[in-house]
């Protein structure tokens, strides 16, 4: 199945201009286009914005991404090199999972502390009125 980028944007979840972007940094060097030059994507190319998509996420930079597409041009016997690429930065990602678990049980804790302080508040004004 083929789709012009509008299909594509909307199937990813992507504006146009994101996917074009992409285009122009060299993440996306496959993409075809058809005789009047705009962009044809097909199922891979789309199973390849949805990795894009997924990796940004996790704030790859765009440089890792073009060094996996380079390499993946270059062909298979880059397997390890592309493998080690993401496991990089899958460490990146639980150091920072470890980061946000830590602020996450702070803000808990201070959400606590405010609950008992307004529990403590209540009770007060609950006996003074009494």
């Amino acid at each position: 199945m083929k789709f012009r980028i509008k299909e594509a944007a909307a199937k990813v979840g992507l504006p146009t201009h994101t996917i074009r972007y992409y285009e122009q940094e060299g993440l996306l060097p496959l993409v075809k286009r058809d005789g009047n030059g705009d962009r044809i994507f097909d199922e891979k190319d789309l199973e390849w914005l949805e990795l894009i998509l997924c990796s940004r996420k996790t704030d790859i930079a765009l440089s890792e991404l073009r060094k996996v597409v380079e390499l993946t041009q270059e062909g298979e016997y880059t397997f390890s090199l592309r493998k080690r690429i993401y496991e990089k930065h899958k460490e990146k990602i639980m150091e920072k999972q470890r980061e946000l678990d830590k602020a996450f049980r702070e803000i808990e804790n201070k959400i606590k502390y405010y609950d008992n302080l307004e529990k403590k508040y209540r009770e007060e004004n609950l006996s003074a009125k009494a």
